[in-house]
């Protein structure tokens, strides 16, 4: 830098040796001819758009750009790009629009790009219009979800990303146009259009998204044009009624139900190839009385002219009233002899009550060995009576679908059926040895966990929750909570398979893994884990998390990432334990329980996001790496933070072999520890945004294990 102030400052004193040795020469001329000069002077020593030699772009805009075009397998078309540093805004990159120093627009649609999307777009503050379409990005892949929130125009129609629509889209408050037509999305269109108020076009034509329309698509109050054509779509259009539509094709669906007369009006409306009901649509609920001076009954001689109720009508409104009458005194009986029950039931049935013998419990067993089912559709049932599984079919109407006579009350508000086995605490009482010390499995953040182990030989996992967890949940909610977390499904998560919410009790029931935590066998076990062992852990770990922040929608933040929440079966393949159980402990409380694993933003705020589950996860990778605690009072001062020790040594492999695990005796690659070091420095960065999604980890830890099979 130095040097080439000096350069520069050579330069000018040329120029000025030039023009003072000008200027006797030109006395007799104006003093114009001398400002020429000088400007010319100034012009050839500074360079345009630079001050010092720095770029007229914002540094997060380049960094941005560099790794998106790396992304991108076709770079012959993308002129003045670079995959380091340069100068969008001043060199005049293809498709790049700046305003001042900042990037904001990206067009570069039609260029036969391949490859897929940078995973730091998000950091582009002032980008409003990303276009990307009439490309063959994605390769069946996922749209990445750290898009810029600042979007206003966003185009990615007409390339090949898979999966599902990116929930990043909800944040995206100021979007006016959106279009993903084209593309492979599978799935259901999620719940994420009750902030965008703005959107204007939505295009999700031509892709294989299925499921029922999302009740937010009636926020969306500035809506004009929509393509859902060419989809798996069910259910009903009603959620469009109310909309400012001037364009709709919803054609080549599976569309139920009657098309809303307030859409019929629309000027471009194409509904064909969907299964539309036949005959005329019922009323619409609730029945809406009639305009002031409208008769009643249009056949009905009224006398004056005005509405007015015959004799015939004053006959039907009171034989209406005995029915009424008579109907209310009927369930008025019938609920109180059915209290009389349910105080019988309860009387037999007292929480975490001991039975009283052997032969007691037995015959329990015998008499009430049945199964039940929670549909979500589905009114709580009353108490069951004690019994070794599920409750009885005389209390929980368990039903088949083909016997509509023992199908529950439908729950209003509930709209999916999810299925999870229900116990009663008689059941988990008898398989824990009455929650005994001895089957205490340990304690996490929730509550204890106990190993239950039933009469039909299967081993499950009980969760019992604290009471701090319980806070304000009544039953309903608590039935709600087991619905959310029931939808979570892969291979490297642990399975909810049971619940029990009765007499105020909850518990989960989980999967059982034979070999423990990974922390247990890092810290306790006398076989250390071999290093591809460590590996597939955090591969498969890392699969786990993908899953959570950018295949479910909404995305779920874990919150409580830990070695102690990582689970191994026979095999040592992880799963990931706890998940979608953040909304039970508040921010701060979580903090205080993941010491070690926190992210620096959650420190100074309190608040966890996808980053900070990246974060973690560099965290527990640098406990595969070197068997150390993130947290250990008992060593110096210097190291007792693993994050702060390990840091600054991740990049130095001499040092690398000093932090290495010593249980592995030297028993890894040493390439292979370098690449594993460089993904851990990724994840633990200071700055969120600069960590990697997980998409990202994952696609790294899966070369890391394809090098190491090649060199075999």
């Amino acid at each position: 830098m130095y040097a080439h102030h000096m350069q520069e400052r050579g330069k000018l004193e040329a120029s000025a040796l030039l023009i003072r040795g000008r200027m006797g020469r030109m006395r007799g001329r104006g003093r114009g001819m001398l400002a020429i000069w000088l400007l010319l002077a100034c012009a050839c020593a500074w360079h345009p758009g630079s001050v010092n030699g720095a770029s007229a772009t914002d540094s997060n805009d380049v960094s941005a750009l560099n790794v998106l075009f790396s992304a991108f397998n076709s770079d012959a078309k993308l002129t003045g790009w670079k995959q380091s540093g340069g100068d969008p805004c001043g060199e005049s990159w293809r498709g790049v629009t700046c305003s001042n120093s900042a990037v904001t627009a990206i067009k570069l649609s039609g260029l036969s790009l391949t490859g897929t999307i940078g995973y730091n777009l998000n950091i582009m503050s002032s980008l409003t219009e990303l276009d990307l379409s009439n490309n063959n990005l994605g390769n069946g892949a996922q749209i990445p979800y750290n898009l810029p929130t600042s979007l206003q125009r966003l185009d990615l129609s007409n390339n090949q990303f898979g999966q599902d629509v990116p929930y990043v889209i909800s944040q995206m408050t100021k979007l006016e146009y959106l279009n993903i037509a084209h593309n492979r999305l599978q799935g259901s269109i999620g719940d994420m259009f009750g902030s965008l108020s703005n959107l204007a076009t939505i295009d999700l034509s031509f892709n294989s998204l299925s499921g029922d329309l999302p009740q937010s698509f009636s926020s969306l109050t500035s809506l004009t044009n929509l393509y859902l054509q060419n989809n798996q779509l069910t259910g009903h259009i009603d959620v469009f009624a109310n909309l400012p539509l001037q364009d709709l094709n919803v054609e080549n669906n599976r569309f139920t139900g009657w098309i809303p007369n307030q859409l019929k009006g629309i000027k471009n409306i194409r509904t064909g190839n969907n299964q539309w009901s036949s005959g005329p649509a019922p009323p619409p609920p609730p029945y809406a009385p009639p305009p002031p001076g409208r008769k009643s009954n249009p056949g009905q001689n009224s006398g004056g002219g005005g509405g007015g109720i015959g004799g015939g009508g004053i006959a039907g409104i009171i034989i209406s009233i005995f029915i009424i009458g008579g109907i209310i005194a009927f369930f008025v009986i019938r609920r109180k002899s059915r209290k009389h029950t349910t105080e019988e039931i309860l009387e037999q049935d007292r929480p975490f009550a001991h039975l009283a013998s052997d032969e007691v419990r037995v015959a329990e067993m015998k008499r009430m060995q049945t199964s039940s089912i929670i549909d979500t559709e589905k009114l709580p049932p009353p108490p069951a009576p004690i019994s070794l599984k599920p409750p009885p079919v005389d209390h929980y109407k368990s039903f088949d679908e083909d016997d509509s006579s023992n199908k529950p009350i439908p729950k209003k508000g509930r709209t999916t059926s999810v299925k999870a086995t229900s116990y009663s605490v008689a059941d988990l009482q008898i398989a824990t040895d009455s929650f005994s010390e001895d089957n205490l499995l340990g304690e996490g953040s929730f509550g204890r966990v106990y190993k239950a182990q039933f009469s039909d030989g299967k081993v499950f996992a009980v969760k019992k929750l604290n009471s701090t967890a319980l806070t304000s949940r009544s039953s309903d909610d608590f039935i709600e909570f087991v619905i959310n977390i029931s939808r979570l499904h892969h291979p490297n998560l642990t399975e909810l398979v049971g619940y029990c919410s009765e007499h105020g009790q909850r518990l989960l029931v989980y999967d059982f893994h034979n070999n423990g935590s990974l922390c247990d066998l890092l810290q306790l076990s006398e076989e250390p884990l071999a290093w591809n062992t460590r590996v597939k852990i955090a591969l498969g770990t890392a699969r786990a998390l993908e899953y959570l922040h950018e295949v479910c929608s909404p995305s779920v933040v874990h919150r409580n990432l830990k070695s102690s929440n990582i689970l191994l079966d026979t095999e040592f393949n992880p799963h990931l334990s706890d998940c979608g159980l953040e909304s039970l402990v508040p921010n701060a409380q979580a903090y205080e329980l993941n010491m070690g694993y926190n992210a620096p933003e959650v420190a100074m705020s309190g608040q966890y996001n996808l980053k900070s589950d990246v974060y973690g996860f560099g965290v527990v990778m640098l406990e595969l790496m070197t068997g150390r605690k993130p947290f250990d009072s008992s060593r110096p001062r210097s190291e007792q933070s693993l994050v702060q020790w390990a840091t600054p040594q991740l990049h130095d492999i001499d040092a690398l072999e000093r932090m290495v695990d010593p249980a592995l005796k030297g028993l890894y690659p040493s390439k292979s520890l370098s690449r594993f070091a460089d993904i851990i420095a990724l994840c633990v960065q200071s700055e969120p945004e600069f960590r990697p999604p997980m998409s990202e980890v994952v696609q790294d830890l899966v070369r890391l294990v394809k090098r190491e099979r090649g060199q075999r």
